[in-house]
């Protein structure tokens, strides 16, 4: 029962190494349990076994370890999660629009600072000078630099 505890301790702390690594890079709470799973398999390997076998279940875990890392880069197991289309695209270059400064419009959603806008019936995306502009609240074009139009809300 201890032999098989601690080789399940040290598998899980692999698993959960790799895991973290492969498939939830930055969490760092799922490498860290998986290094304290490992690292508690072979403190009970210690404790049971002595120091002769307890070395031998250290240097086992670290060859796994290294292997499992190996393998799982080498056979390239983490393509088949990992993004490969990209977007080719930019927004407000879809319509040809003639948006000049001065033009004034309807925020649709609030301005944070980037949000919709309506202009002439058109959905446009706009952005505030850094402020937060509220919904359906009227704005007027202050700037637009290639396709980014900056917006602030008419004064009345």
């Amino acid at each position: 029962m201890d032999l098989i505890t601690i080789i399940g301790l040290i598998l899980l702390g692999t698993f959960l190494i790799i895991a973290e690594i492969i498939f939830v890079p930055g969490t760092t709470v799922v490498g860290i349990l998986g290094c304290i799973f490992t690292i508690y398999g072979v403190y009970l390997g210690y404790e049971y076994y002595g120091v002769s076998t307890g070395s031998l279940i250290l240097i086992g875990a670290l060859i796994l370890n290294v292997v499992a890392l190996i393998l799982a880069f080498k056979g390239k197991s983490w393509e088949r999660f990992s993004l490969k289309g990209s977007i080719k695209g930019k927004f407000n270059e879809d319509f040809n629009l003639d948006i000049k400064v001065g033009d004034k419009g309807v925020t649709i959603s609030s301005l944070k600072p980037v949000g919709k806008a309506l202009f002439d019936d058109h959905e446009i995306e706009v952005r505030s000078n850094g402020g937060f502009v509220i919904e359906n609240a009227e704005i007027e074009v202050i700037r637009i630099e290639s396709s980014k139009i900056f917006v602030q809300p008419v004064k009345n």
